[in-house]
């Protein structure tokens, strides 16, 4: 027997198909303007928390100390998923990294941006291991300071690692093993370390990890930005010490020059320009949310390959809660002839999963692409609309992720007492279900919340198809109506998906 928790009500999933209609035909009958008008807040100007921004960018120490507090937490997983129990509810390792650290972390992007990046553990342990520094700038170091070859510098091979993170997650079943996490954890460390001894920078932060990549992208929907003050005083710099860095300061991580940085997809968050720049001029900006994605932000082929990648992991985790998902595999792997923990036939149909809805996009790229009257290339249609996907992924994300946050709650008075889980046994039926009624909030709360936050996904698409489709070719709305209808349908595909009932995972 499996514990599910209830999907959304049907009058709430109305509610969306509703608004979405709503929505496209007002997007295709309306004006846009030109280009979108925003102001930013600085930060540091905000009362309160104007103070706490001040304090972390003052100097290199507080943003150290919370690094080496995670990064003790993070030795306690990894020494726990090795020696601790191997009964995944019990152990402090897959409790800690998969119901708290990767649900919340997404529901942290919607209000910090790639402020993990900045305290990220396994970029953390690499730097000390190579630089031999805890802070300052390091001189001479073992890296081998290379360039990343041409065809390495790109966001292919973080798509590829994070379908591999996905084939481990759901298909391997590393989420309830505690030492198959606290190995996976661990090749994340050997993977950063060895790019940092080999490549200049902070290669593996900005093409390779799977999770930065997804934390980079996502941030473009953050409320959070790092941008120059004075644009002008930018263009005067000769020195760039936010690109070379200083005496006392490491150059940026992912090798961006302030002052021409116009989104936060490479951007760590580590502050380094803050305290680099002589003239003081990087601040850290309260933003509208939907202001880079609809107009800063600039396309690339492979990076609209990443969002649609995202699109079709995002909802291929809620596929595979679905009770029918298992009764499927197995009956499939029968008829192949796959036994065991059918692993090729999960693989089978995670390549499906992603296909599909990456036929479907580019089948309706190549539609608008035609009926634009071909005045634009098929590549750049592509990769400008594609920004549109990144909303509906992130927003079905933070929804089908909040489950897990209100649903799955820990003990961890008693996790942190004993972490390996020792002396424990599995929870009962009995004990699961009194834990997953044990909610945080109400179900009626809960359904609202993840509904409101379908409505916001597909709103700021259609926004985005809109700005982006006007910008490109303003004599006629219609064409951008196959990617509306892509919308549209991966929406609803999302929304079906929201009112299953899903099989947790502890």
């Amino acid at each position: 027997m499996v514990m599910t928790h209830p999907g959304l009500p049907d009058y709430l999933v109305y509610l969306n198909w509703v608004f979405m209609f709503l929505v496209s035909a007002w997007a295709l009958y309306t004006r846009v303007p030109e280009k979108a008008v925003h102001k930013c807040i600085q930060l540091n100007r905000v009362p309160v928390l104007g103070g706490v921004v001040r304090f972390l960018n003052r100097s290199p120490w507080p943003l150290l100390l919370i690094k080496i507090v995670i990064v003790a937490v993070f030795i306690t997983i990894i020494y726990a998923g090795l020696q601790g129990t191997p009964v995944p509810e019990r152990n402090l390792a897959t409790v800690l990294t998969w119901n708290l650290w990767w649900a919340g972390l997404i529901i942290a992007i919607f209000f910090l941006g790639s402020a993990w990046c900045a305290v990220c553990p396994w970029d953390a342990i690499a730097t000390w291991l190579v630089r031999r520094r805890l802070w300052k700038r390091a001189g001479s170091n073992n890296s081998l300071n290379l360039k990343v070859p041409g065809w390495l510098r790109n966001v292919w091979p973080a798509l590829l690692m994070f379908m591999a993170l996905s084939w481990f997650e759901l298909g391997a079943g590393v989420t309830v093993d505690p030492y198959a996490t606290a190995m996976l954890s661990l090749a994340m460390v050997v993977m950063a370390t060895v790019s940092l001894a080999i490549f200049e920078n902070k290669a593996f932060c900005r093409y390779f990890c799977p999770v930065g990549r997804t934390v980079g992208f996502y941030s473009q929907l953050a409320p959070v930005e790092l941008r120059p003050i004075d644009k002008a005083v930018c263009a005067d710099c000769e020195t760039l010490e936010c690109y070379h860095g200083s005496d006392l300061v490491e150059p940026c991580p992912t090798s961006l020059v302030i002052g021409t940085l116009t989104q936060n997809t490479f951007c760590t968050s580590c502050g380094n320009c803050v305290q680099s720049c002589p003239e003081k001029n990087v601040s850290w900006n309260l933003r509208p949310q939907s202001v880079e994605v609809k107009q800063d932000a600039r396309p690339h082929w492979d990076e609209a390959w990443f969002m649609l990648g995202l699109l079709a992991l995002t909802s291929f985790h809620g596929i595979t809660m679905l009770p029918f998902w298992f009764d499927s595999m197995s009956q499939l792997g029968g008829w192949i002839g796959d036994s065991g923990r059918l692993l090729f036939t999960f693989s089978a149909g995670m390549l499906l999963v992603i296909l599909v809805p990456a036929g479907i996009y580019s089948l309706s790229a190549y539609w608008s692409y035609k009926w634009s009257g071909e005045v634009n290339h098929y590549r750049q249609v592509f990769s400008t609309l594609a920004f549109a996907l990144l909303p509906l992924a992130f927003s079905y994300h933070i929804a089908h992720n909040l489950n897990h946050l209100v649903r799955e709650p820990a003990d961890w008075l008693s996790l942190f007492k004993n972490p390996l889980g020792a002396g424990m046994q599995p929870l009962s039926m009995d004990g699961k279900h009194e834990r997953y009624m044990n909610m945080i909030v109400s179900q009626d709360t809960l359904s609202w919340i993840q509904a409101g936050l379908m409505l916001f996904g597909f709103w700021l698409a259609i926004q985005v198809v809109r700005y982006r489709g006007f910008a490109m070719y303003s004599e006629t709305r219609l064409w951008v109506l196959p990617v509306i209808v892509f919308a549209v349908m991966m929406h609803g595909f999302n929304l079906w998906l929201m009112a299953q009932p899903m099989t947790m995972r502890m």
